[in-house]
Protein backbone atom coordinates (compact mmCIF):
# COMPACT_ATOMS: atom_id res chain seq x y z
CA UNK A 1 0.00 0.00 0.00
CA UNK A 2 1.66 3.26 -1.43
CA UNK A 3 -1.13 6.09 -0.36
CA UNK A 4 -3.63 6.18 2.22
CA UNK A 5 -6.76 8.73 2.55
CA UNK A 6 -6.92 11.65 5.06
CA UNK A 7 -10.42 12.89 6.38
CA UNK A 8 -10.27 16.29 8.19
CA UNK A 9 -12.65 16.94 10.68
CA UNK A 10 -12.98 20.67 11.61
CA UNK A 11 -15.90 20.55 14.99
CA UNK A 12 -16.71 22.45 18.32
CA UNK A 13 -14.23 21.39 21.29
CA UNK A 14 -16.85 19.54 23.41
CA UNK A 15 -17.64 17.27 20.38
CA UNK A 16 -13.90 15.95 20.26
CA UNK A 17 -13.89 12.81 21.82
CA UNK A 18 -17.02 11.71 20.19
CA UNK A 19 -15.88 12.96 17.01
CA UNK A 20 -13.05 11.17 16.84
CA UNK A 21 -14.57 7.70 18.37
CA UNK A 22 -17.03 8.33 14.98
CA UNK A 23 -14.19 8.61 12.88
CA UNK A 24 -12.85 5.25 14.34
CA UNK A 25 -15.99 3.13 13.66
CA UNK A 26 -15.68 4.30 10.15
CA UNK A 27 -12.42 2.59 9.43
CA UNK A 28 -10.44 4.65 10.30
CA UNK A 29 -6.36 3.41 11.14
CA UNK A 30 -5.58 6.14 13.08
CA UNK A 31 -6.25 9.66 14.46
CA UNK A 32 -4.87 12.75 15.29
CA UNK A 33 -6.11 15.77 16.87
CA UNK A 34 -4.88 20.00 16.76
CA UNK A 35 -6.31 21.96 19.63
CA UNK A 36 -5.28 25.05 19.93
CA UNK A 37 -6.23 24.97 23.79
CA UNK A 38 -2.92 22.36 24.10
CA UNK A 39 -0.67 25.49 24.27
CA UNK A 40 -2.90 26.94 27.09
CA UNK A 41 -1.28 27.08 30.80
CA UNK A 42 2.33 25.49 29.08
CA UNK A 43 5.30 25.97 30.57
CA UNK A 44 8.13 24.06 29.50
CA UNK A 45 10.16 21.96 32.14
CA UNK A 46 13.04 22.28 29.98
CA UNK A 47 13.26 25.59 28.57
CA UNK A 48 10.82 24.54 25.24
CA UNK A 49 9.32 28.12 23.72
CA UNK A 50 5.58 26.98 22.78
CA UNK A 51 4.03 29.22 19.80
CA UNK A 52 1.52 31.89 20.66
CA UNK A 53 -1.62 30.32 18.96
CA UNK A 54 -5.13 31.80 18.63
CA UNK A 55 -7.43 30.34 21.21
CA UNK A 56 -10.17 28.81 18.62
CA UNK A 57 -13.70 26.87 19.41
CA UNK A 58 -12.97 24.51 17.27
CA UNK A 59 -10.83 21.49 16.74
CA UNK A 60 -9.33 19.70 13.53
CA UNK A 61 -9.20 16.13 14.05
CA UNK A 62 -7.36 13.95 11.19
CA UNK A 63 -8.42 10.28 10.49
CA UNK A 64 -6.69 7.97 8.04
CA UNK A 65 -8.01 5.91 5.82
CA UNK A 66 -7.02 2.52 3.38
CA UNK A 67 -6.09 3.51 -0.04
CA UNK A 68 -8.89 1.16 -0.72
CA UNK A 69 -11.49 2.72 1.63
CA UNK A 70 -15.07 4.03 -0.13
CA UNK A 71 -14.69 7.90 1.21
CA UNK A 72 -17.81 8.94 -0.21
CA UNK A 73 -19.72 5.98 1.83
CA UNK A 74 -17.59 7.12 4.70
CA UNK A 75 -17.96 10.87 4.25
CA UNK A 76 -22.08 10.04 4.36
CA UNK A 77 -22.24 7.86 7.57
CA UNK A 78 -19.64 10.09 9.39
CA UNK A 79 -21.77 13.30 8.44
CA UNK A 80 -25.18 11.53 9.69
CA UNK A 81 -23.97 10.39 12.80
CA UNK A 82 -22.12 13.58 13.37
CA UNK A 83 -25.72 15.29 13.08
CA UNK A 84 -26.72 12.82 15.64
CA UNK A 85 -24.41 14.39 18.55
CA UNK A 86 -26.70 17.44 19.22
CA UNK A 87 -29.04 14.66 20.64
CA UNK A 88 -26.55 13.33 23.16
CA UNK A 89 -26.39 17.45 24.02
CA UNK A 90 -22.77 17.69 22.13
CA UNK A 91 -22.98 20.94 20.14
CA UNK A 92 -20.97 20.70 17.14
CA UNK A 93 -21.36 23.89 15.17
CA UNK A 94 -20.73 23.87 11.77
CA UNK A 95 -18.60 20.95 11.06
CA UNK A 96 -16.50 21.00 7.93
CA UNK A 97 -15.10 17.69 6.45
CA UNK A 98 -12.55 17.58 3.83
CA UNK A 99 -10.08 14.68 2.04
CA UNK A 100 -7.06 13.88 0.57
CA UNK A 101 -4.32 11.22 -0.43
CA UNK A 102 -1.61 11.39 1.73
CA UNK A 103 2.14 9.12 1.16
CA UNK A 104 1.92 6.38 3.63
CA UNK A 105 5.51 7.10 4.92
CA UNK A 106 4.19 11.16 5.22
CA UNK A 107 0.98 9.68 7.01
CA UNK A 108 3.47 7.18 9.59
CA UNK A 109 5.11 10.57 10.96
CA UNK A 110 2.64 13.17 10.45
CA UNK A 111 -0.11 11.79 12.89
CA UNK A 112 2.53 10.70 15.60
CA UNK A 113 3.97 14.50 15.56
CA UNK A 114 0.71 15.27 17.24
CA UNK A 115 0.99 12.87 20.30
CA UNK A 116 3.44 13.78 22.71
CA UNK A 117 4.49 12.73 26.30
CA UNK A 118 2.21 15.04 28.66
CA UNK A 119 2.46 15.02 32.69
CA UNK A 120 -1.12 14.96 33.50
CA UNK A 121 -1.38 15.10 37.01
CA UNK A 122 1.34 15.74 39.69
CA UNK A 123 2.64 11.80 39.47
CA UNK A 124 0.78 10.45 36.11
CA UNK A 125 2.65 11.29 32.75
CA UNK A 126 1.02 9.64 29.40
CA UNK A 127 3.65 8.89 26.59
CA UNK A 128 3.29 7.30 23.37
CA UNK A 129 4.48 3.28 23.63
CA UNK A 130 7.07 4.41 20.49
CA UNK A 131 8.97 7.25 22.61
CA UNK A 132 12.06 6.78 24.54
CA UNK A 133 10.70 8.71 28.26
CA UNK A 134 12.69 9.14 31.16
CA UNK A 135 10.71 9.34 33.90
CA UNK A 136 11.14 11.28 37.30
CA UNK A 137 11.39 10.18 40.95
CA UNK A 138 7.91 8.91 41.68
CA UNK A 139 6.36 9.89 38.36
CA UNK A 140 4.07 6.92 37.14
CA UNK A 141 4.65 6.47 33.09
CA UNK A 142 1.19 5.42 31.16
CA UNK A 143 2.38 4.19 27.50
CA UNK A 144 -0.46 4.31 25.28
CA UNK A 145 -0.86 2.89 21.41
CA UNK A 146 -3.22 5.65 20.47
CA UNK A 147 -3.46 3.79 16.94
CA UNK A 148 -7.23 3.75 17.35
CA UNK A 149 -7.75 6.61 19.32
CA UNK A 150 -10.07 5.75 21.76
CA UNK A 151 -8.93 8.22 23.75
CA UNK A 152 -4.74 9.69 24.89
CA UNK A 153 -5.58 10.90 27.95
CA UNK A 154 -5.33 15.06 27.10
CA UNK A 155 -8.98 15.12 26.91
CA UNK A 156 -10.63 17.42 29.86
CA UNK A 157 -12.67 14.41 30.55
CA UNK A 158 -9.86 11.75 30.75
CA UNK A 159 -7.34 14.44 32.54
CA UNK A 160 -10.23 15.04 35.40
CA UNK A 161 -10.93 11.38 35.47
CA UNK A 162 -7.17 10.93 36.30
CA UNK A 163 -7.08 13.80 39.09
CA UNK A 164 -9.90 11.85 40.50
CA UNK A 165 -8.48 8.80 40.75
CA UNK A 166 -4.72 10.25 42.38
CA UNK A 167 -7.34 11.83 44.15
CA UNK A 168 -8.97 8.69 46.17
CA UNK A 169 -6.74 5.83 45.66
CA UNK A 170 -4.45 4.92 48.55
CA UNK A 171 -4.15 1.43 47.55
CA UNK A 172 -5.59 -2.15 47.70
CA UNK A 173 -8.68 -1.03 46.48
CA UNK A 174 -10.92 -2.99 43.85
CA UNK A 175 -11.95 -0.35 40.61
CA UNK A 176 -14.02 -1.13 37.83
CA UNK A 177 -14.10 0.81 35.05
CA UNK A 178 -17.05 1.11 32.92
CA UNK A 179 -16.65 2.00 29.01
CA UNK A 180 -12.85 1.84 29.34
CA UNK A 181 -11.74 2.63 25.71
CA UNK A 182 -8.09 3.06 25.68
CA UNK A 183 -7.55 1.31 29.22
CA UNK A 184 -5.87 4.28 30.27
CA UNK A 185 -7.99 4.64 33.17
CA UNK A 186 -7.75 1.02 34.50
CA UNK A 187 -4.13 1.37 33.99
CA UNK A 188 -3.67 4.70 35.84
CA UNK A 189 -5.28 2.98 38.79
CA UNK A 190 -3.51 -0.17 38.60
CA UNK A 191 -0.14 2.31 39.13
CA UNK A 192 -1.40 4.01 41.36
CA UNK A 193 -1.83 0.96 43.55
CA UNK A 194 -5.36 -0.42 43.30
CA UNK A 195 -5.47 -4.38 43.92
CA UNK A 196 -7.47 -5.37 41.21
CA UNK A 197 -8.97 -3.26 38.24
CA UNK A 198 -12.18 -4.67 36.09
CA UNK A 199 -12.94 -3.07 32.66
CA UNK A 200 -15.83 -3.29 30.54
CA UNK A 201 -16.58 -1.81 27.28
CA UNK A 202 -19.56 -2.50 25.09
CA UNK A 203 -17.64 -1.86 21.63
CA UNK A 204 -14.72 -5.23 20.86
CA UNK A 205 -12.11 -3.29 19.36
CA UNK A 206 -12.32 -0.76 22.48
CA UNK A 207 -11.47 -4.45 24.64
CA UNK A 208 -8.86 -5.12 22.07
CA UNK A 209 -7.19 -1.98 22.57
CA UNK A 210 -7.73 -1.72 25.83
CA UNK A 211 -5.85 -5.03 26.52
CA UNK A 212 -2.25 -4.08 24.61
CA UNK A 213 -2.36 -0.72 25.88
CA UNK A 214 -2.43 -2.68 29.27
CA UNK A 215 0.43 -5.17 28.11
CA UNK A 216 2.34 -2.04 27.32
CA UNK A 217 2.67 -0.99 31.18
CA UNK A 218 4.53 -3.04 33.30
CA UNK A 219 2.82 -3.80 36.72
CA UNK A 220 -1.09 -4.07 35.51
CA UNK A 221 -1.70 -7.81 35.52
CA UNK A 222 -3.88 -6.92 38.20
CA UNK A 223 -6.39 -5.78 35.24
CA UNK A 224 -9.13 -7.71 33.87
CA UNK A 225 -10.63 -6.22 30.46
CA UNK A 226 -14.34 -7.68 29.30
CA UNK A 227 -17.02 -6.64 26.79
CA UNK A 228 -19.80 -5.84 28.76
CA UNK A 229 -22.52 -3.00 28.75
CA UNK A 230 -22.22 -0.85 31.15
CA UNK A 231 -22.47 -2.22 34.83
CA UNK A 232 -25.13 -5.08 33.46
CA UNK A 233 -24.34 -8.28 34.85
CA UNK A 234 -21.93 -7.32 37.09
CA UNK A 235 -22.11 -8.77 40.92
CA UNK A 236 -17.72 -7.83 41.88
CA UNK A 237 -17.85 -4.82 44.94
CA UNK A 238 -16.14 -1.58 44.39
CA UNK A 239 -14.12 0.30 46.46
CA UNK A 240 -14.34 2.87 42.95
CA UNK A 241 -16.23 2.79 40.32
CA UNK A 242 -15.20 5.63 37.57
CA UNK A 243 -17.33 5.84 34.32
CA UNK A 244 -15.80 8.35 31.68
CA UNK A 245 -19.14 8.42 28.65
CA UNK A 246 -21.25 10.44 27.89
CA UNK A 247 -23.58 12.36 30.68
CA UNK A 248 -26.98 10.18 28.83
CA UNK A 249 -25.30 7.20 29.13
CA UNK A 250 -24.33 7.86 33.06
CA UNK A 251 -27.82 8.05 34.31
CA UNK A 252 -28.04 4.58 33.10
CA UNK A 253 -25.09 3.43 35.40
CA UNK A 254 -26.06 5.20 38.99
CA UNK A 255 -28.39 2.59 40.51
CA UNK A 256 -25.98 -0.13 39.22
CA UNK A 257 -22.72 1.42 40.74
CA UNK A 258 -24.98 2.09 44.28
CA UNK A 259 -25.42 -1.54 44.54
CA UNK A 260 -21.68 -2.37 43.55
CA UNK A 261 -19.99 0.45 45.43
CA UNK A 262 -18.70 -0.80 49.27
CA UNK A 263 -19.95 1.11 52.32
CA UNK A 264 -17.60 4.84 52.44
CA UNK A 265 -16.48 3.67 48.65
CA UNK A 266 -16.22 6.16 45.59
CA UNK A 267 -18.52 6.73 42.47
CA UNK A 268 -16.37 8.91 39.60
CA UNK A 269 -18.22 10.44 36.77
CA UNK A 270 -16.94 12.02 34.01
CA UNK A 271 -17.92 13.20 30.63
CA UNK A 272 -20.50 15.63 31.54
CA UNK A 273 -21.07 18.83 29.74
CA UNK A 274 -22.83 21.83 31.84
CA UNK A 275 -26.46 21.27 30.00
CA UNK A 276 -26.38 18.05 31.25
CA UNK A 277 -24.85 18.29 34.80
CA UNK A 278 -28.05 18.70 36.82
CA UNK A 279 -29.28 15.79 35.29
CA UNK A 280 -26.58 13.32 36.25
CA UNK A 281 -26.02 15.18 40.20
CA UNK A 282 -30.18 14.73 40.62
CA UNK A 283 -29.98 10.90 39.64
CA UNK A 284 -26.91 10.09 41.69
CA UNK A 285 -28.05 11.62 44.51
CA UNK A 286 -31.64 10.07 44.59
CA UNK A 287 -29.89 6.44 44.09
CA UNK A 288 -28.38 7.18 47.48
CA UNK A 289 -24.44 9.17 46.74
CA UNK A 290 -23.41 12.00 48.21
CA UNK A 291 -21.24 14.89 46.69
CA UNK A 292 -17.66 15.47 47.93
CA UNK A 293 -16.01 16.73 44.92
CA UNK A 294 -16.78 18.80 41.53
CA UNK A 295 -14.01 20.10 39.18
CA UNK A 296 -15.09 21.77 36.20
CA UNK A 297 -12.97 22.54 32.71
CA UNK A 298 -14.43 24.77 30.31
CA UNK A 299 -17.81 22.90 29.58
CA UNK A 300 -16.70 19.64 31.17
CA UNK A 301 -17.26 18.55 34.68
CA UNK A 302 -16.25 16.20 36.87
CA UNK A 303 -17.80 14.37 40.11
CA UNK A 304 -16.68 12.21 43.03
CA UNK A 305 -19.51 10.84 44.60
CA UNK A 306 -19.13 9.78 48.42
CA UNK A 307 -21.23 6.40 49.48
CA UNK A 308 -22.07 6.79 53.34
CA UNK A 309 -23.63 6.20 56.02
CA UNK A 310 -22.49 9.82 57.66
CA UNK A 311 -22.69 12.60 55.10
CA UNK A 312 -21.40 14.71 57.37
CA UNK A 313 -18.12 14.79 56.70
CA UNK A 314 -18.67 14.78 53.00
CA UNK A 315 -17.64 18.04 51.43
CA UNK A 316 -20.16 19.31 49.12
CA UNK A 317 -22.99 16.45 50.81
Amino acid sequence: MNTWQELNLEINREAEEAAADILVESGSQGVAIKDSADYLGKVGRYGELFPEVEQLDKVIITAYYPETADMNHIRQTVNERLAKLADFGLQTGQFVLTTRLLAEEDWAENWKKYYQPVRITHDLTIVPSWTDYEAEEREKVIKLDPGMAFGTGTHPTTKMSLFALEQVLRGGETVIDVGTGSGVLSIASSLLGAQAVFAYDLDDTAVRVARENIALNKGTTAIQVASGDLLKGVETAADVIVANILADILLHVVEDAYRLVKNEGYLIMSGIISEKLNLVLEASEDAGFFLETHMIQGEWHTLIFRKTNTPEGVIGG
